[in-house]
């Protein structure tokens, strides 16, 4: 068995558990006991120590640069690291591949985001104040820089933004775009084997869309277009890496059919992203080591595709009444194209992308229907439609090359849960009807394992039962916790008492 050291981008269940969960039963994962928490960064000395040990006898190594250069992905973001502190950081990755040339290295690296809303959860405390402002002056810049808006509209914005803080904003965002471009250099001088660029929160225009210019002339000025990839998304990447590096270790390029629910869905922008969901998709196969296939009947494997035809939301709606999901989407020919797949005996992934943060409950309830649930290979429909893309080709890969293993049950029941009933249910319930009386709210609640917990596990059975009907006695909930302390995530770890008969392979 193959040995892979992971280096998470940060210590949330989808970075840190995610990949070991769904791909611990094809390769041996090596990951750090501990990293650090939410803005508290991890120790680089840990981390180095981790990355130095570990490789001797590894055969492939997945990084995180943000986690390794300051300390996860938040700190990337409020950090006040010296350029000399940052590069010996960075200069680890030539020791391992010097001492291990064989190594494979692979490593994804964020481009600090420039998040559309005033909040300072995920960032600097002057965010909660000026956060918007900052963003609309980044998109301002950039539209007036390509002709696209007046001065006056720059200055306007600019008048609204404390400067104190756009200063200390921008230096930060220079200093990480500087150590985007040495990571550049670690792929051309062959150290690092294949990088990634995603980012988080996208749009086509401001500081963000800005740096990715930068990055991509850079990487036109190297010739590396066949080995760096820059796209939407983030917190899925572990699990990317994940099936890139299965597949380069059995020797398989799978070929991928994309079925969607609606026509026009392909050329339609996602909520926090910056291009058409179909170029993306692309980027998203690429990356774990797959090709689209032109047909069903020459796939390896089939994924489904839930976006509308137009107006994708940034929350779940149900009951849904906008025509872009309800007249442009046909879910009934999207469910039994689905279903008569699987009877061919073809690997079927779904990436449940109509909505952000959430799986669409009106699609749940026809695959339960249909007897589905426990069909399919793979389901993913969390937070961004790229989290939710590079999930479930993650899965269509396991599947494929490994099969439905007990832990892959575990992984795909865990995504019915959390996506469908915590995403899409229990978190608004919670948030709305009991956090008040306790005093808490959707960012605080408290603790990691307490009284919120408790309650996520009580209402989870309850929305199981009334979401997944045809599974819900089988699937067992060892473990809740709030990773974070708020409602945005939740830490489960979920038992699927599998059914006599599943999917064939």
């Amino acid at each position: 068995m193959k040995k892979v050291v992971y280096l998470p981008m940060d210590e949330r269940p989808c970075n840190m558990l995610f990949p070991s969960r769904l791909f611990g039963d094809a390769m041996m994962i090596r990951t750090p006991s501990a990293l650090g928490n939410k803005k508290v960064p991890s120790d680089p000395e840990e981390v180095r120590g981790f990355l130095l040990t570990e490789s001797r006898d590894a055969d492939g190594l997945i990084l995180s640069m943000d986690q390794l250069l300051y300390g996860g992905l938040i700190p990337s973001r409020l950090h006040y690291l010296d350029r000399e502190t940052v590069m010996k950081r960075l200069d680890v990755i030539r020791q391992i591949k010097k001492e291990h040339p064989s190594l494979l290295i692979y490593a994804y690296q964020c481009i600090m985001r420039c998040p559309r809303y005033s909040s300072s959860d995920e960032e600097p405390d002057y965010y909660a104040d000026c956060g918007r402002e900052i963003y609309l002056l980044g998109d301002a810049r950039h539209r007036f820089r390509l002709g696209l808006c007046q001065e006056n509209e720059v200055e306007e914005i600019s008048g609204r933004v404390p400067q104190e803080a756009l200063r200390d904003y921008l230096s930060r965002r220079e200093f990480n775009l500087s150590f985007d471009l040495e990571t550049l250099e670690l792929v051309a001088d062959g150290t690092i084997d294949f990088l990634v660029f995603p980012q988080d929160d996208s749009a086509r225009y401001g500081f963000t869309a800005m740096d990715q210019e930068k990055i991509r002339k850079r990487i036109s000025d190297l010739h590396l277009g066949m080995k760096v990839l820059m796209y939407p998304g983030a917190d899925e990447l572990g699990l990317t890496m994940m099936s890139r590096i299965l597949l380069h270790f059995c020797g398989k390029r799978p070929l991928v059919y994309i079925k969607t629910a609606a026509t026009g869905s392909l050329m339609e922008i996602p909520p926090f992203e910056d291009r058409p969901l179909g170029e993306t998709i692309k980027y998203h196969l690429i990356a774990a080591g797959c090709r689209m296939a032109l047909s069903p009947s020459e796939a390896d494997i089939i994924l489904g595709i839930s976006y509308p035809g137009r107006n994708g939301r940034s929350g779940v709606v149900w009951p849904e009444s906008d025509p872009g999901y309800t007249v442009e989407r046909n879910l009934a020919e999207f469910v039994l194209f689905l279903e008569d797949t699987l009877e061919r005996g073809k690997t079927v992934t779904l990436a449940d992308n109509a909505y952000a943060n959430g799986g669409d409950p009106e699609l749940i309830s026809m695959l339960d229907q249909q007897g589905m649930l426990s069909r399919l290979h793979g389901y993913s429909g969390w937070n961004t439609s790229s989290n939710t893309l590079g999930t479930a080709i993650a899965e269509g890969v396991h599947a494929l090359v490994v099969g439905m293993t007990q832990g892959h049950w575990d992984f795909l029941a865990l995504r019915y849960l959390e996506d469908i009933c915590y995403d899409s249910v229990v978190r608004q319930q919670i948030t709305k009807d009991d956090l008040p009386k306790r005093g808490f709210d959707y960012f605080n609640v408290g603790e990691q394992r307490g009284e919120i917990s408790e309650l996520v596990r009580t209402h989870l059975l309850q929305a199981a039962k009334e979401f997944l009907p045809s599974i819900a006695d089988q699937l067992v909930i060892l473990d809740t916790w709030m990773p974070w302390s708020r409602m945005f995530e939740v830490g489960l770890s979920i038992r699927w008492n599998c059914p006599a008969e599943g999917p064939t392979i």
